[in-house]
């Protein structure tokens, strides 16, 4: 039986998951608390996609136990799982704004989905998130007119639309300049304490990782190294986190005798 505290916001147990015969994520063991900013952070590669995808109920679980919200998702049927994901807001790392819609109509698209509300309280509440992402004005605007910083923002007031308990954040900072990328960190801080939301972000910037966390899990090849404080990972004697902290690329040590196998064996 696994003990749940209901203060966290995410509880993963042993997670094991297989792309067929190769193991993806290792006995993955994590949880988030409430009003906490956690950040995963790990090379390309490491796994960090593929664990959102499974905590946002997007593939499903066959060894181990995720609860979201208080729900162990895998026990959801469809109807369940449509009605716990109205309570989370998921910011893509590309905007996912769709191409065909202004700007304001992408933000109250979620509104007019999962409400009741009138047209009228949509386009406030919609102006609202905007205005909070300093976008205000760009109601009309089609999303190929805005800049990448601004995608992002838009993307993330879509997100919130709905105030959802907690939010995922994929690569915010992701193709944008120093000080673009800063202004997001400073969103992001601003919506946990104006909205007390939890958020979990997926990250390779160490810079913004450093500046938002609360806490900090890093993953390579599929496991967990370490969750700790900022502190606590800056103090680590990993010298997978040592490296990583350094920007320092890390070679495995080559088997001359399995390289030429791999070369020489049959298709």
């Amino acid at each position: 039986m696994v003990k749940s505290n209901s203060e966290n916001v995410l509880e993963v147990f042993e997670l094991n998951t297989w792309y067929g015969n190769r193991k993806i994520l290792s006995d993955i063991n994590l949880n988030v608390s409430r009003n906490e900013i956690m950040v995963i952070m790990g090379h390309s590669g490491s796994g960090k996609s593929t664990l959102l995808r499974y905590i946002l109920g997007l593939e499903k679980i066959k060894n181990g136990v995720i609860k979201l919200l208080d729900k162990e998702i895998s026990k959801l049927n469809k109807s369940e799982l449509y009605k716990l994901r109205k309570r989370i807001g998921v910011a893509f790392q590309s905007g996912a704004l769709f191409s065909s819609m202004t700007v304001g109509e992408n933000i109250e698209l979620p509104l007019y989905e999962n409400t009741d509300l009138d047209k009228a309280t949509i386009q406030i509440m919609s102006r609202i998130k905007l205005e909070l992402m300093q976008l205000s004005g760009t109601e009309s605007l089609m999303p190929s007119e805005l800049s990448g910083g601004m995608l992002k923002r838009a993307g993330l007031a879509r997100a919130v639309i709905m105030d959802p308990e907690l939010l995922f954040f994929d690569e915010p900072s992701a193709g944008l300049d120093p000080i673009t990328s800063a202004h997001l960190d400073n969103l992001i801080l601003q919506l946990r304490d104006a909205l007390n939301m939890s958020i979990i972000v997926v990250t390779h910037e160490l810079e913004s990782a450093f500046k938002i966390a609360d806490k900090i899990t890093v993953l390579d090849k599929g496991k967990i190294i370490l969750t700790g404080d900022k502190e606590k990972i800056k103090k680590s004697n990993d010298p997978r986190i040592i490296n990583m902290l350094a920007r320092r690329a890390i070679t495995d040590p080559v088997d001359k005798e399995d390289y030429l196998n791999r070369l020489t064996k049959k298709l």
